[in-house]
């Protein structure tokens, strides 16, 4: 059977960046100067963009099949983007990567009843993950006087059902360096969207991760990937975040598809979110996941938005 992808609202999956920057001057009445404009373009400039892949030509991956929580259970459904190192946890499924000290990639799973409850994060500390070898791990002392926030993947606010859901996510092998003003400006923002997404549709399904993307030197032209390190456990800080947001419509007409990257850095948190959007085969290249075909496996009906 014929699997269609429907592209909705923008040049389609495989649009550039080129035409999210032609559709975000057209933005003009909402008061955003061009100066801003240049800022979010230059910041996105390095994601890569590959044309749209046949789906069916894209490696199978096989749903994990380890033990779960309850509370994680659900998350597994439209399966992971890859399968090395994971971890199951009370409200969320991780991919931990040795070499960085931090995540490859988090998936959680949002609801109203997932949003409501007593929890509160200030019975929580930031914790070192003794499931990792002390070798491969961060501890919070790599982050002291670093500049750099502990920022969370799978955010806190979203796992106010249970306090061990919520204390869950201060693990650091759910946390990754993040510029202050962008975790607490912008990116707090594309949370607060995500958790007001539940109210429109079933469930809303989140995969955030980092990103080490490369920038081109000025001295010899040439393009290399370099990122700093933090302490003694060399922790390193992403160039940028993505974050994959798959949402369940309530009608059981299929899914829709969001994906975002933001630069790790200061970013006007005036610029709508719309304005970070990307087509998803972008964050499929840049960070060697795949998500395409195991949402394929459960839906023929998925409407990809990648500029409003």
């Amino acid at each position: 059977m014929q699997r269609l992808v429907y592209l909705v609202v923008g040049g389609g999956v495989g649009a550039s960046l080129t035409g999210l920057t032609t559709a975000r001057h057209r933005q003009t009445d909402t008061g955003l100067t061009t100066d801003r404009h240049r800022q979010t373009d230059g910041l996105l400039s390095h994601v890569p963009v590959i044309p749209v892949p046949s789906v069916e030509a894209a490696a199978d991956l096989t749903v994990y099949q380890g033990s779960a929580s309850p509370g994680s259970r659900a998350v597994m459904k439209y399966g992971f983007p890859s399968l090395a190192n994971i971890k199951s946890r009370e409200s969320y499924i991780t991919s931990y990567d040795p070499r960085t000290r931090t995540a490859s990639w988090v998936i959680e799973q949002l609801n109203s009843a997932s949003l409501t409850g007593t929890s509160d994060r200030k019975f929580c500390d930031f914790k070192e993950d003794d499931s990792i070898h002390v070798y491969h791990r961060a501890t919070n002392a790599d982050y002291k006087g670093s500049g750099f926030d502990r920022g969370h993947l799978a955010a806190a606010a979203n796992h106010k059902w249970s306090q061990k859901a919520m204390d869950d996510t201060f693990y650091l092998s759910n946390v990754s360096p993040q510029n202050p003003h962008l975790n607490q400006n912008a990116w707090n923002n594309l949370e607060k969207l995500c958790r007001s997404l539940t109210k429109h549709y079933l469930n809303v399904y989140i995969c955030t991760g980092p990103l080490y993307l490369p920038s081109r030197a000025e001295a010899d032209g040439k393009l290399y990937v370099r990122y700093q390190v933090l302490g003694r456990n060399h922790v390193a800080v992403p160039t940028h975040f993505f974050k994959v947001v798959i949402l369940e419509r309530a009608d059981a007409r299929g899914v829709e598809l969001r994906s975002y990257v933001f630069p790790n850095a200061p970013v006007d948190e005036k610029l709508p979110l719309e304005c970070f959007l990307v087509p998803i085969e972008s964050i499929e290249r840049a960070s060697g996941l795949l998500f395409i075909p195991n949402i394929m496996k459960t839906t023929n009906n998925l409407k990809t938005i990648t500029a409003k």
